[in-house]
């Protein structure tokens, strides 16, 4: 396990990006709440050609809209199987399974979060989840954990700096 050999990031979505909390409004209507921490975190990340995507086993056109928003160039939703579906998005972009890096908070992620080449979850993660991650974000999901990653993973790259070149001044 080398975060210098981190090629590609993949999430799951509740619990990770959001607090894990399903709210719906009286229409029956999906609302989720996104940090914006994470937000310009993938766009740090996706400046410097880290890929990024999403793995989640709900469905939600809340989702999509986040993942478009993010110009992400994975989604996969409805993903029952994830660790298929994170084999196949491996091959897909001719990487290893050692070339990405996932980041999961319950056991639905245990078998992705296995064979990824660096296993992370945010600090509210399931016991068994954090006993098995590589990294366990100071932050909680949808507060910015995926935000920590990143900045984990471009920093022990060299290129934090590079990321956010412009934005300091």
């Amino acid at each position: 396990m080398s975060l210098h050999d981190i090629r590609m990031l993949l999430m799951d979505v509740d619990g990770v990006l959001t607090n894990g909390q399903l709210i719906f409004d009286a229409d029956g209507r999906e609302l989720k709440a996104f940090s914006a921490y994470d937000g310009l975190g993938l766009a740090l990340a996706r400046r410097v050609g880290l890929i990024c995507g999403i793995i989640t086993a709900r469905t939600s056109s809340v989702v999509a809209h986040r993942a478009a928003e993010l110009k992400l160039p994975e989604l996969h939703q409805g993903a029952h199987d994830k660790l298929a579906v994170f084999e196949e998005v491996c091959r897909k972009h001719q990487l290893k399974t050692s070339e990405a890096a996932f980041i999961g908070d319950d056991w639905t992620d245990l078998p992705v979060l296995r064979r990824a080449g660096f296993a992370a979850c945010p600090a509210n993660a399931v016991a068994e989840v954090r006993a098995c991650a590589h990294f366990v974000t100071p932050r909680s999901g949808g507060h910015g954990a995926v935000r920590d990653l990143i900045e984990l993973i471009l920093k022990a790259q060299g290129r934090w700096e590079e990321a956010v070149r412009g934005y300091s001044t």
